[in-house]
């Protein structure tokens, strides 16, 4: 190909009399037919996004999945299986998905097995109500742009009984396409003005990458602070204040956004945090953020979840008729994960009416949410009740769940902490551990001159050596000099014992090979 560079041509100057002068370069090919450079290159695409980084799906990820390829093409490695442990995705790690949903799910999908005398009739009555609120009876159409209102009155009763009679009105419920629609949708609304005036949106680190993610794509300016590692990865105010005063010299930090529990660090808040923070968000004008998607993940003994709206609320009306706050929970985590349907809400609080109306219509531009999502965020926030026929099994499942995430929690913690060199914290809550590694300064000055971050360095080793996937602290954030990976605690307990006793013998051998 030879390029045409220089003054556009005039029309009848190009072959068979098109003019080229479409394009800064062209391109003429061997049989004389034109061909334009790229209209969308990487240096005239939209900045932003390059900066855009989401580390559980990042090149690790790329390479457990190239493994596993070569594993199926008959290529001989070091194990036999690559066993992801880099993202919270229950159902593909083999947790089971919960009988009633799944039936319900079903009946909506094709009513005509609601005719079907092998499903429980409490299982037929909620499909026959979700379908009755869908535009003709149907699970394939739109529906309004906030979400079905059936299903926000259903959401709105649930967020009452969990906070002790708190009133919620449905009209304050969003649904959304999981949390993390409802999350990018709020910074949105946040994320204005330029330079000094730039939004700046608050968040801890560790973080989950979303966050930063949204920010790098909006523009805004991620404002860090730190959770103690040392105090179980809890939150001090000190840090807040020290975090927001360091940041109003050169932004604006209008926003504030807590995980809790937590992600990558699985801490669980206590209620005097919790104050605290509503304490802090009100002092300094803060829009509060809260993540508690994790809400029902709490193993540790003495840990409770508190909702960030029950404490705003018990703490009296100075509070809780102006700070503002949006809250998130998903049909992905918890008992559920049901990662794939993309159910979630978001409810505000004393967000001003003229925003409202511009959140209203941010959402429509959308059309809606899933429907099938919005079905199965219903079933979360209404699940079968005493006297019900599906109340039993639906019991024995859930607590089943739960108790064998509460104890791979308590077996990834008791293994890691026998490792030479990694120092793992209580998993209170959630599905993860991030527990700290000591890397050699060997290892360090040979992962910066192959262009690495030390952990990400340590986790490549580690999947091309043993075929564990884990994700390294270093696509959360942590402080400078110290390194850390994310596991799951998702895997079936077999394999999590597999899991754990690799990185074990690993991390033996890696400190070894660079001590």
């Amino acid at each position: 190909f030879t390029p045409l560079v220089g003054a556009p041509k005039r029309a009848g100057d190009g072959p068979r009399g098109r003019a080229l002068n479409s394009s800064p370069v062209e391109k003429m090919t061997e049989n004389g037919v034109s061909s334009r450079a790229k209209v969308l290159t990487i240096d005239t695409m939209n900045p932003t996004v390059k900066k855009v980084e989401y580390a559980v799906r990042g090149p690790i990820v790329q390479r457990a999945v190239e493994l596993e390829r070569e594993l199926s093409q008959g290529v001989k490695k070091p194990f036999a299986e690559v066993i992801k442990a880099n993202i919270g995705d229950a159902h593909a790690m083999g947790q089971q998905p919960i009988t009633f949903f799944r039936q319900v799910l079903a009946l909506c999908s094709y009513p005509e097995l609601l005719n079907d005398s092998t499903f429980p009739e409490d299982a037929k009555s909620r499909a026959r109500r979700i379908l009755q609120s869908c535009g003709g009876n149907s699970l394939g159409s739109y529906s309004a742009s906030q979400g079905i209102e059936s299903v926000r009155q259903d959401v709105a009763r649930y967020i009452e009984r969990r906070d002790g009679g708190v009133p919620c009105a449905p009209d304050n419920i969003y649904l959304t396409t999981g949390a993390s629609d409802g999350i990018v949708t709020m910074l949105k609304l946040l994320v204005c003005g330029e330079g000094a005036t730039r939004t700046g949106v608050m968040i801890s680190i560790p973080q989950y990458p979303l966050y930063s993610a949204a920010l790098a794509e909006l523009g805004a300016v991620q404002v860090n602070y730190y959770l103690n590692e040392e105090k179980c990865w809890s939150l001090d105010i000190s840090e807040l204040q020290r975090s927001v005063d360091e940041a109003r010299t050169h932004c604006n930090p209008r926003a504030l956004c807590i995980i809790n529990p937590g992600n990558p660090t699985g801490q669980v808040q206590s209620r005097q945090c919790i104050e605290d923070v509503i304490r802090f968000a009100a002092k300094e004008r803060l829009f509060l953020m809260a993540d508690e998607v994790y809400q029902d993940n709490v193993y540790a003994d003495g840990c409770q979840f508190h909702s960030f709206k029950k404490v705003l609320f018990e703490m009296g009306p100075e509070y809780s008729s102006t700070v503002e706050l949006a809250s998130f929970h998903s049909t992905s985590k918890c008992y559920m994960g049901e990662c794939g349907f993309r159910g979630g809400y978001m409810e505000i609080i004393n967000m001003d009416n003229e925003v409202k109306a511009q959140l209203t219509k941010l959402v429509s531009v959308r059309l809606c949410p899933p429907v099938p999502g919005q079905a199965l965020m219903d079933l979360v926030v209404n699940p079968p009740q005493p006297g019900e026929p599906s109340y039993d099994n639906f019991i024995k499942e859930r607590t089943a769940t739960l108790s064998v995430l509460a104890e791979k929690a308590k077996l990834t913690e008791q293994v890691l902490n026998t490792v030479e060199g990694i120092r793992c914290n209580p998993v209170q809550g959630a599905m993860y551990s991030f527990p700290r590694i000591s890397i050699p300064e060997k290892a360090v000055k040979e992962a910066t001159a192959n262009g690495q971050q030390p952990d990400m360095f340590y986790c490549m080793r580690l999947l091309e050596e043993t075929g564990i996937c884990l994700v390294p602290g270093s696509g959360f954030g942590q402080k400078d000099g110290t390194y850390h990976f994310r596991m799951t605690i998702l895997p079936p307990t077999d394999k999590l014992k597999i899991l754990l006793d690799k990185v074990k013998e690993f991390h033996h051998k890696f400190t070894q090979k660079y001590s």
